[in-house]
């Protein structure tokens, strides 16, 4: 069964618009995270940034202790997010690039670049018992890097695939790769989830793609909520997702 993880940070991002710099304010990030487990989300993904710009520090600690099935906490591999990781304790954590000038997350992880930084990071956040995924592109080389790390998880970037709405022929080259991304990461023992740009019309496209446990869809959620209210969109997510076979 493909699981998703629904990614709550533009509930902040909307909170943080009116009432940024206040301790209160709506809507409320452990409500969001109530109703997509009500809803059936298998996980709860949130980003704590170095720029606080969305979730809070208070956030992640409340979100900590509401979710009821696996909080999966992205964060950069800094000495100060790898220490609040160590101490929150989420079954999972996300290694993921920030910069400072982006809206969202843009691109994958430079794991070629980092390998001793990140291999670093990995381990301490392995021997606190939090599995550990990295953020990359699908490229043969970051895959290769991510293995040397000790990171048993990739989570691939989608969001080229999902740029190239409306161009069928660049969207399939896009699923080629990412298909032949999860089959190198899967033969070098990696498992293998996705997210970034995936939306209510993109997403069935992914099941091209093999091996997959999960995937983290977040904006298009949340957009869909203002319509139908968070549950609803929640559950429309799922019954895309029904049907996939991991390959």
């Amino acid at each position: 069964m493909l699981r998703l993880g629904v990614n709550i940070d533009h509930v902040a991002t909307l909170r943080q618009a009116r009432y940024r710099g206040f301790d209160r304010g709506e809507p409320c990030p452990v409500d969001a995270v109530r109703q997509a487990e009500d809803a059936g989300a298998h996980g709860i993904t949130a980003h704590l940034r170095e720029d606080r710009r969305h979730i809070l520090d208070r956030d992640i600690w409340a979100i900590r202790d509401t979710v009821q099935t696996r909080l999966n906490f992205e964060m950069a591999n800094t000495p100060e997010m790898i220490d609040i990781a160590t101490r929150l304790k989420p079954e999972a954590v996300c290694l993921v690039p920030e910069n400072r000038a982006e809206v969202t997350t843009e691109g994958g992880l430079d794991v070629v670049g980092q390998v001793d930084a990140i291999t670093e990071g990995a381990a301490t956040l392995g021997q606190a018992g939090v599995e550990v995924s990295l953020f990359i592109d699908p490229d043969a080389q970051q895959i290769e890097a991510t293995a040397r790390t000790g990171s048993p998880f990739i989570e691939l970037h989608t969001g080229a695939y999902a740029e190239a709405y409306g161009d069928e022929a660049r969207q399939a080259a896009e699923l080629e790769r990412l298909a032949r991304a999860a089959e190198q990461a899967k033969s070098l023992g990696l498992s293998v989830n996705a997210g970034h740009g995936l939306n209510y019309e993109n997403t069935r496209g992914i099941f091209l793609v093999p091996h997959l446990n999960e995937l983290n869809i977040g904006h298009s959620i949340v957009s869909r909520a203002i319509t139908v209210g968070l549950g609803q969109a929640v559950r429309e997510m799922l019954e895309l997702m029904e049907g996939y076979k991991a390959g």
